[in-house]
Formats: structure tokens, C-alpha cells, sequence
């Protein structure tokens, strides 16, 4: 049976990333990914960035496509306008979390946390959307403990996610401890799946930043690999290449539900490992090319 796998995007800030963009979700598109999700900037810096771009990948092609949602910087008036617009579109999946604190604003709002969120989407729009969630294998940074994160990931399970997708990691006995840890709590993965999310490595000094910024952690001997290559683009991708291929065939080993890929809007080291795993679903999704621009 393939395991199944979804998609990331960013929103594009230009004219010209937003037509790179459409190339990329075609040539990503036809290798028949579950859906794609489309992130959402810090406060809600970019919703309409966002909104556009699920409106022209939704007409572009039957992949169902999964806005990210947070609620940093958004009331509920702003949440349940966005959740209207959604379902007008057709969307029925959101991706729920709370979001980066934009610099300068004091105070979380009216939904200080992701489960706040999850419990108002589930009263303001009962079952019309299927709800993602955010999990971390390392622990959020922000976290008491790993305990009490684990907890509250159970908590937005019980108010009503129905699955969630790991930060990325390198080590997969940190995703498969947070997996045992959450079936000993009573969440099992048929009813609450795990996707793993999966960073491919292209570029050392990204990579690090990404790491740094969100507390994910790269093992010493891929920091030490990488600075060993120095500038060295191609032995980076290699190296990078197989240490994610490595990761990906044990979490397959171990039953993982789904990979989730952080495609950073390229196509070719999200492709690459999508095809070298055989994960190429046998469905047919076709893109619409007469789709031409993404509002930015």
C-alpha cells in the first residue's frame, strides 16, 4: 500500500513568484499528491496572499487544497469571515494553528492558542471542515515541557482535529516517542493520524535558520556534514538527499500514515524524493492550464 503524502506552499510575494508558482503546483500536481496546503503569514499578514492562492489552485484542478489558519492577530468576526469564504470555495480542510506573534503586538486576542481555534472553527462551523493541526516531535519551543506539549496536542484532538502534521524533523525516534507517547494517552492513529513533515535539505545555512527559529533539531552529524561541504551545492543536495530518503523509508517502515513535504515552492527536491519512494498515488488529477495568474 503507498503512503499516502500532501504538499506545502508559501504564499509568493511577487508578480513573478506567483507565476513560478503555477508551474511548480503542475509539475508537483501530476505526481497526485492527497491535497496541497497554502501557509498563512504571522498575524494574518498574508491573508489575502493566501486567499488568492487558494482560489486559483482550487479551479486549477480537483486536488483538494488545505488553507493554513491562524489566530494570532485574527478575532473571530476576521475567522468565521475567512471560514465563509472557504466554504464558498469549496474547501474542506483547514490547517489550524496559532501563529507567529507579529513584532510589536502585546496579547494573543480572542483565541490565544490553537485549540481555542479548533474549538471555535468546530462552533461556528460544525463538521463543514476536516482540521489539521500542528505537532512537534522535538517540542514547541515555547513549551513547559515535553509533557505538557504533548498534552495539549491530545487537547486539540479532543476539541476536535482529526489529524495533525509534525514540524520537521531528522530523527525519527523523536516522531515514533511522540507517537507511543500519544496511544498511552488514549489517541490512537486510526483516529488522529500523524503525518510526518519532511524539509528536504538543499541549502545548509537555510536550513539552520529555519531549524533555529522554529526548534527543530538537526543531529550533529548533518550540521557537521554540512559545514564540511562548505559552498559545495551539489555534494549538499546529495548528502541531503539521502539523509531525508533514509528518514522517510524508516517512518514507511514504522507505519507512518502520511509524509507531509515543505516544498518551499520548489519542485525539484520535493519531486525527487516523492518519486525515488514510489509515492506517486494511481488517481487522476488533471491541471486546469488555462489557469494564468495568482492575485498577489
Amino acid at each position: 500500500m503507498t503512503t499516502p503524502f500532501s504538499i506545502e506552499f508559501f504564499p509568493p510575494k511577487t508578480d513573478d513568484a506567483a507565476t513560478k508558482l503555477l508551474h511548480t503546483f503542475a509539475e508537483l500536481n501530476a505526481l497526485q499528491p492527497e491535497y496541497f496546503s497554502v501557509t498563512y503569514g504571522a498575524g494574518g499578514s498574508t491573508r489575502a496572499r493566501t486567499l488568492g492562492i487558494v482560489k486559483t489552485l482550487s479551479e486549477a484542478s480537483a486536488t483538494p487544497i488545505a488553507p493554513h489558519l491562524s489566530c494570532i492577530g485574527d478575532g473571530k468576526a476576521e475567522i468565521a469571515e475567512s471560514l465563509d469564504t472557504y466554504t464558498a470555495l469549496g474547501i474542506s480542510k483547514i490547517v489550524a494553528l496559532r501563529g507567529d506573534l507579529p513584532s510589536g503586538q502585546v496579547g494573543f486576542g480572542e483565541l490565544p492558542y490553537a485549540v481555542n481555534l479548533v474549538q471555535f472553527i468546530r462552533e461556528y462551523a460544525g463538521d463543514r471542515f476536516e482540521i489539521e493541526v500542528a505537532a512537534y516531535p522535538e517540542m514547541h519551543p515555547q513549551a513547559r515541557n515535553f509533557a505538557s506539549d504533548i498534552d495539549n496536542l491530545v487537547a486539540k484532538y479532543r476539541a476536535g482535529a482529526s489529524a495533525a502534521i509534525t514540524q520537521f524533523f531528522y530523527n525519527p525516534d523523536s516522531y515514533l516517542y511522540l507517537r507511543d507517547a500519544l496511544a498511552k494517552r488514549g489517541v490512537q492513529p486510526e483516529d488522529f493520524a500523524l503525518k510526518a513533515g519532511i524539509m528536504p535539505i538543499t541549502n545548509a545555512s537555510n536550513l539552520i535558520r529555519f531549524a533555529d527559529a522554529c526548534g527543530a533539531d538537526i543531529p550533529r552529524y548533518i550540521r557537521r556534514q554540512l559545514a564540511d561541504f562548505g559552498d559545495d551545492r551539489a555534494a549538499i543536495r546529495a548528502f541531503g538527499f539521502d539523509v531525508v530518503m533514509r528518514l522517510c523509508e524508516r517512518l514507511i517502515t514504522e507505519g507512518v500514515p502520511a509524509l507531509h513535504f515543505y516544498s518551499m515552492n520548489q519542485v525539484n527536491p520535493t519531486k525527487a524524493l516523492i518519486e525515488a519512494l514510489d509515492l506517486r498515488q494511481a488517481v487522476d488529477l488533471t491541471f486546469n492550464q488555462t489557469t494564468k495568474s495568482i492575485k498577489v
